[in-house]
């Protein structure tokens, strides 16, 4: 445990249904109950501990109960490395320990928000399709919602792999791009990130590709069935995700409580990989944002957000 005068930090484990161990952390405010409790899914390829270590330290200083799982195969958690058989398993695996979480004693009753970055934009998502009136909202920062153009392999290269999907899954044989260097725009950040071993830096497994497209494509069809309170933010220059996929997110929801900020010049990595005075500006965002709706769970009846940029 570390302790300072703001937050205290724990890691532990929890069991899947699958019998396969997963990484748990969690960042707690010190000395009095969280205002709220906010959950963290992560990108493809990352972990919480360390990449996520800014967020959770901000949030928990900020009141907030901040709860972490390592995907499987993922950063410190068990299984193959960076391979997913089903996007489903990490959407289920995720929603069985953070309802465990929230049926605690300590905790029944508090707010709940989840907190998705890139592909962890589409399990928050997902989550919330899967028990719609469960949640009390999200903070999606630039959520996979769409594989951009930019980065999605060629629709022949797509049918070759996808015919060769049951035979070699796990071959890392898909043609992709540096997605760090895509990602995260300032040089010195981005080389932390590579340093960071719990990081998955290889070229993708042939199934876990087709399995991140499929679920990119089955998001963007069903857009219009989001209904909790969001907050979605997205650099305008993201190369790896879609802004206009966003926006039309914040278009096609079904939401009553939706806002949306788009950060001109930013990239991708709106959290890690720009400016420190760029991270603080969408951090102090994502704050203000929880901050107005940590004091009801009802907060869709209270906020009616429809204009872009507007917190």
């Amino acid at each position: 445990m570390k302790l300072n005068l703001r937050f205290e930090y724990h890691e532990g484990s929890w069991n899947n249904s699958r019998g396969m161990q997963l990484f748990t952390c969690k960042w707690l405010p010190v000395s009095f109950s969280p205002k709220a409790l906010v959950f963290l899914c992560h990108g493809y390829g990352m972990e919480c501990s360390t990449f996520m270590k800014e967020i959770g330290e901000k949030l928990a200083s900020a009141g907030y109960g901040v709860f972490g799982i390592d995907y499987e195969g993922h950063g410190h958690s068990a299984g193959v490395r960076c391979y997913i058989t089903k996007f489903d398993n990490i959407v289920d695996d995720c929603s069985s320990f953070y309802k465990s979480i929230c049926e605690l004693p300590e905790y029944q009753g508090k707010v709940k928000f989840l907190y998705g970055e890139s592909m962890g934009g589409a399990v928050s998502i997902l989550l919330h399709k899967k028990d719609p009136s469960f949640w009390d909202g999200a903070v999606l920062v630039a959520p996979m919602c769409k594989i951009s153009e930019k980065v999605k392999p060629h629709p022949i290269v797509v049918s070759i792999l996808t015919g060769l999907e049951e035979v070699i899954p796990k071959w890392k044989i898909v043609p992709a791009k540096d997605v760090i260097d895509s990602a995260f725009k300032v040089l010195t950040k981005r080389e932390t990130i590579r340093k960071n071993k719990l990081i998955y830096q290889d070229k993708p497994r042939l199934k876990t590709a087709l399995e991140l497209l499929r679920v990119s494509l089955s998001v963007e069809t069903t857009l219009h069935e989001v209904t909790l309170p969001f907050l979605v933010l997205h650099g305008e220059e993201d190369k790896v995700t879609d802004p206009e996929i966003s926006m039309a997110l914040y278009d096609r929801a079904s939401s009553v409580d939706k806002t949306m900020k788009l950060y001109p010049g930013m990239w991708h990595g709106l959290t890690s990989g720009e400016t420190d005075e760029n991270i603080e500006l969408v951090l102090g965002d994502i704050i203000s944002w929880l901050n107005k709706r940590a004091n009801s769970k009802a907060s869709s009846e209270f906020y009616s957000i429809r204009t872009p940029s507007s917190l």
